[in-house]
């Protein structure tokens, strides 16, 4: 490599100014570090999910562990790209079968942990290194920048962890309401374990997606650091400062060899005229200052102002401190001074850490009830307030007095003439049974899956199936105007027999 076609000013940085410098790298090249990864590990998480559909976790794990393989390719194009020899993507995928061959086993088992490795895998890529070589030239890179090399390892699990768990967040947030509605988690327990794999294997796509912007960013930190430790320890930015100097020389120098070589005949002279001094001779031998009178000339300069002030410290001591020198003049502290002190030190502690007890039991009493309420698993017994329950949902009217005595048969009569004012009785029915059986706190502003994920907590098996069942065709009614078939409205019916009777009696 030639240092002065570097892409990026060298000079000493610190870790963090590295990392960054990396980061900014990255991005310089983002489309052909993403595209090439992309290219290379997605096929591999495919073929490992197919291989293992039934156990999506081990798929995803041998790819996780698969990482230091595909990260040498990214490695490879930064450092190509670093000195302006930018490798195309076809050659750089032509190049990664032969980055895999060099102590490819030691990256996967021993070295794979390594909180280090985006520091280190240039020692092993670009430099060569093995065996005894390599552990001589870890020690000398790992006498600085390792701390920050392991907090970047740290900070990207944390950083792919935060990613995937917002993609599929994200991909929850996109869902329709009805498919929402339709999900539970006890419906996704229960369900059989081979319908849901897909959506584990999507979940895993999410973790393949976000290697795929933040892999090379990773690998371009670490490249970077190592680079920082390679300019600080040879001495980079001083060797390209004199190359250049070098080359603003270089018409001059031409210029001063002419020079010399006429000025040659007269030096020549002139220093044959000179006589020559040996160290032997009386000139040299006969000097006034000998070593010893240097020596003292020395000391006495440094005893002087402003290299030596002297300075009188007066301060008390107590009986475990151990004087360094005794002065015969000083005058020693009283024992019942010492013992006052120390008396003095131990009721000031005291006194302290009472007032951070007594702090800390000032809180508790005084923020007790909200410990209560959200710190204690029992529920708060004494409620200061009963709220009264409301009496409209949906704009649905609750009251109990509202119904009718037989709600099935009134709901029979309607679905003739008005099915919608039927519909609507049924499930205006429900909710007051809800209401005023159940005691569930409904709200105004409550929506349909709310009152579903209520009603799934009362453990009812038919009541919840019933309580879906009508919900989907109520909103079907309301939000799509779409009225239910004539067996399911009989279906209906007799459902809200079966659970609550003739009347509207529970």
């Amino acid at each position: 490599m030639r240092l002065s076609d570097a892409s990026v000013v060298i000079r000493p940085r610190t870790s963090w100014e590295a990392m960054d410098l990396g980061v900014l790298l990255s991005q310089r090249h983002r489309r052909l570090l993403m595209t090439s990864w992309a290219i290379v590990t997605l096929p591999v998480f495919a073929l490992l999910s197919l291989l293992l559909w039934d156990s999506p976790t081990l798929a995803v794990f041998i790819f996780w562990w698969l990482k230091p393989a595909f990260e040498r390719l990214p490695l490879y194009i930064l450092s190509k790209a670093m000195f302006g020899e930018t490798p195309t993507l076809n050659q750089a995928l032509r190049q990664w079968p032969r980055l895999l061959k060099p102590q490819l086993l030691a990256s996967l088992t021993w070295r794979r942990l390594s909180l280090s490795r985006s520091f280190l895998m240039p020692v092993m890529q670009l430099e060569g290194l093995k065996g005894e070589a390599r552990e001589q030239r870890l020690q000398v890179l790992l006498q600085r920048n390792a701390g920050a090399a392991k907090w970047l390892t740290i900070i990207g699990v944390h950083l792919e962890g935060a990613l995937w768990i917002g993609l599929m967040v994200l991909f929850y947030l996109f869902l329709p309401q009805q498919v929402e509605l339709d999900w539970s988690w006890q419906t996704l327990i229960t369900a059989a374990t081979q319908d849901w794999r897909w959506l584990e294997h999507l979940t895993n796509l999410f973790y393949a997606l976000v290697l795929v912007v933040w892999e090379p960013v990773y690998v371009a930190c670490g490249f970077s650091l190592y680079l920082n430790r390679r300019t600080v320890l040879e001495a980079w930015d001083i060797e390209l400062a004199f190359r250049r100097l070098r080359q603003r020389l270089g018409s001059v120098a031409v210029t001063l060899i002419l020079a010399a070589l006429l000025l040659a005949p007269t030096a020549q002279t002139t220093w044959a005229a000179e006589p020559i001094i040996s160290p032997d001779s009386p000139r040299l031998l006969d000097q006034p200052l000998t070593s010893q009178a240097s020596r003292d000339s020395i000391k006495a300069i440094l005893d002087q102002p402003p290299f030596k002030n002297k300075e009188t410290v007066t301060r008390y001591r107590f009986g475990e401190d151990t004087p360094t020198a005794a002065s015969p003049n000083s005058d020693r502290t009283p024992e019942w001074l010492t013992a006052l002190l120390n008396l003095s030190t131990t009721l000031i502690e005291g006194v302290l850490w009472g007032a951070v007890v007594g702090a800390i039991g000032f809180l508790i009493w005084r923020y007790r009830d909200w410990l209560q309420a959200f710190v204690s698993r029992r529920p708060v017994l004494n409620s200061k307030i009963a709220r009264p329950l409301p009496q409209q949902a949906f704009g649905l009217d609750l009251d109990r007095e509202t119904l009718p005595a037989d709600i099935a048969a009134s709901a029979e009569q309607l679905w003739q003439t008005h099915p919608r004012e039927a519909l609507g009785l049924l499930y205006r029915a429900l909710l007051s049974h809800l209401l005023h059986d159940f005691d569930m706190a409904l709200k105004p502003a409550d929506t349909e899956g709310q009152v579903l994920a209520r009603i799934e907590r009362l453990q009812q098996p038919a009541l919840l199936a019933f309580s879906k069942n009508l919900t989907g065709h109520w909103q079907n009614m309301a939000y799509g105007h779409r009225l239910p078939p004539a067996p399911v409205q009989q279906q209906l019916c007799d459902g809200w027999r079966a659970l609550f009777g003739q009347g509207g009696a529970r």
